[in-house]
C-alpha cells in the first residue's frame, strides 16, 4: 500500500492556508495586500462579470469617507488614498478579468513607531504576528493595521455597484454609539425599519466648530455644548453658523446624540485615551434564498466577514444577544402574503435570515469596535524579552475608530451579499428574486388580468 510522507501532508496543508488568509470569499473573490507603511495597499478582485459599468470614480467614494484627518475627532494622518484601477477593465467596463487596484501610502512616519521595536504594543498584534511568523513589520502594525481594510473598501464600492444594478440592493452602516453614549432605543428601530442613505448619515451627524466657540452646531441651526454635548439652543445673530465652521463627521444620524459622542471624543483626546463602540448595518432589497447551509449560513459567512476587520470584538443580527430575554411569541415573526409566490414578514427580530438563509427582509446587524489600541498615555508592559518597561506610543492615532468605521462594514456586508447571490445563482441556475420585485410582478399580474 503506498504511503504518503508525512512532510508532504503538511506541506500541502501550509499551501492551502496560504492561499486563504488574506482571500475572502467562494466565486466572488477579494484578495488583499500591503501593509500600513510600505508603498501602498490595495486588492486583486476576482469573480466580477464582464460589462459592468467601472470607473476610479465608482470606488473613490467610500475611501474618502473612510480617510484619515477628516475632522478633529480622528488621527491628522493626511493621506489622500486615491484609488487606480490597475486592470480588469477598459473604456469604463470590466472585462471579466481579475481587477487590481492600489492606492499608495503618502503619509508614513516610521520614527513614530522607533521605541516599539523592543517591546510589543499592548492590545496590538505586534507580539502574536512575532510569535506565529517569527518576525513582524517594525511600523504601523503591518497587514493588522486598519491600512488593509483599503482594499476591502475598495472591493466592496464594486460589490455594491453590481448588486444596486441586479437587484437594487444597497447597503447602509452608521454609528450607533460611542462608549455609554447610545442613540435612542425608538430611533434606532426606526433607523433599522426605513434606513437612511449615506448623505443623511454624513449631513445629519455632522457638526461644526470652531476654536475660539465653546459649542458645536448642527445643519439644523442647534447648538450643542462642546463639554457635554448638552443642548443649548437654537444660534443666534453672531453665533457661529454651521457653514461656517470646521466639520466633524460623527457618522451619527441622530445629532443630539452626535454631539455627545464628539465631545466625549474630543475629551479622550484631551486625556490622551481611547474608546469603542458599536456601529449598526443594514442590507436591503437582498433576494430570497442566500447562504449555504450548515457551516456557510448567511449570517455566520457576514459573522466571518465583519470579524476579520480590525478591532471588531463582537457580531449579532436582528435581536442578536437581546433575543435571549425575549419570549417565543414576541421574538417570532409572522409571515403574510409577499406576492408572485414568495411570503414577507410582519416583523424583523431574525434581522433578515431563517435557518442562515436569507428572507428577502433587511439585513440588520450590529458590530462592536474596541477602543483604539495606541494611546499616548506610558503604559507599564514589558519587552518583548519579558523585561519591564515603560512604553509611550507616538504618533497620530484615533480617539475612536467609530466615525471611520461604516465604510468598512458596508464594504465586507457587500462583498459577503454579491459571493452569496453568485453561489445561489449558480446552485439554482435561475434568476434570483426580491421582495420588491414579487411585488411588481404581483401587481403587474393584477393589471394584466384587470385589463384581460
Amino acid at each position: 500500500q503506498a504511503r504518503v510522507h508525512p512532510q508532504r501532508v503538511h506541506q500541502a496543508a501550509r499551501d492551502r492556508l496560504a492561499d486563504r488568509m488574506s482571500t475572502y470569499g467562494v466565486l466572488f473573490r477579494v484578495t488583499t495586500f500591503g501593509e500600513s507603511h510600505g508603498i501602498g495597499v490595495g486588492c486583486i478582485v476576482d469573480g466580477v462579470p464582464a460589462n459592468l459599468d467601472l470607473t476610479e470614480a465608482d470606488v473613490q467614494p467610500q475611501l474618502t469617507r473612510r480617510r484619515p484627518g477628516q475632522s478633529s475627532i480622528v488621527t491628522p494622518r493626511n493621506e489622500g488614498d486615491i484609488v487606480t484601477i490597475l486592470s480588469g477593465t477598459e473604456n469604463g467596463k470590466t472585462l471579466g478579468t481579475p481587477i487590481a487596484m492600489m492606492v499608495h501610502n503618502q503619509n508614513q512616519k516610521k520614527f513614530d513607531y522607533a521605541n516599539t521595536v523592543q517591546a510589543p504594543r499592548p492590545g496590538h498584534a505586534d507580539y502574536t504576528y512575532q510569535v506565529k511568523y517569527g518576525t513582524r513589520a517594525s511600523s504601523g502594525g503591518g497587514r493588522a493595521s486598519a491600512r488593509e481594510t483599503i482594499g476591502r473598501v475598495a472591493a466592496g464600492a464594486v460589490a455594491e455597484k453590481w448588486l444596486e444594478q441586479e437587484f437594487n440592493c444597497k447597503v447602509v452602516c452608521w454609528v450607533n454609539s460611542v462608549m455609554d453614549i447610545d442613540i435612542p432605543r425608538d430611533v434606532q428601530v426606526e433607523l433599522e425599519n426605513n434606513p437612511p442613505n449615506r448623505d443623511f448619515i454624513d449631513n445629519e451627524g455632522a457638526l461644526a466648530e470652531d476654536d475660539k466657540c465653546d459649542y458645536f452646531v448642527d445643519r439644523h441651526g442647534q447648538k450643542y455644548s462642546r463639554t457635554d454635548g448638552a443642548p443649548l439652543g437654537a444660534a443666534g445673530e453672531g453665533d457661529l453658523k454651521f457653514a461656517d465652521g470646521k466639520l466633524i463627521y460623527t457618522r451619527c444620524p441622530h445629532a443630539p446624540t452626535a454631539a455627545k459622542m464628539a465631545a466625549r471624543i474630543h475629551e479622550l483626546r484631551r486625556k490622551e485615551d481611547s474608546t469603542g463602540g458599536v456601529c449598526t448595518c443594514v442590507v436591503t432589497g437582498v433576494p430570497v434564498g442566500l447562504g449555504e447551509p450548515c457551516f456557510d449560513k448567511l449570517e455566520a459567512e457576514l459573522a466571518k466577514g465583519m470579524m476579520s476587520l480590525p478591532a471588531t470584538k463582537g457580531f449579532e443580527v436582528g435581536e442578536g444577544f437581546n433575543a435571549g430575554r425575549m419570549l417565543g411569541s414576541a421574538n417570532n415573526d409572522l409571515f403574510e402574503a409577499g406576492g408572485d409566490g414568495l411570503l414577507k414578514c410582519k416583523t424583523n427580530h431574525a434581522g433578515g435570515t431563517l435557518g442562515g438563509i436569507s428572507s428577502g427582509e433587511n439585513l440588520v446587524m450590529r458590530v462592536a469596535i474596541k477602543p483604539a489600541s495606541s494611546i499616548s498615555q506610558d503604559q507599564e508592559t514589558v519587552t518583548f524579552d519579558g523585561q519591564a518597561h515603560t512604553l509611550s506610543v507616538k504618533g497620530r492615532h484615533d480617539p475612536c475608530v467609530l466615525p471611520r468605521a461604516p465604510p468598512l462594514l458596508e464594504g465586507m456586508a457587500a462583498i459577503t451579499v454579491m459571493d452569496a447571490c453568485m453561489r445561489q445563482r449558480a446552485r439554482s441556475g435561475g434568476p434570483l428574486k426580491t421582495l420588491a420585485q414579487a411585488a411588481k410582478e404581483e401587481e403587474r399580474a393584477a393589471k394584466c388580468a384587470r385589463l384581460a
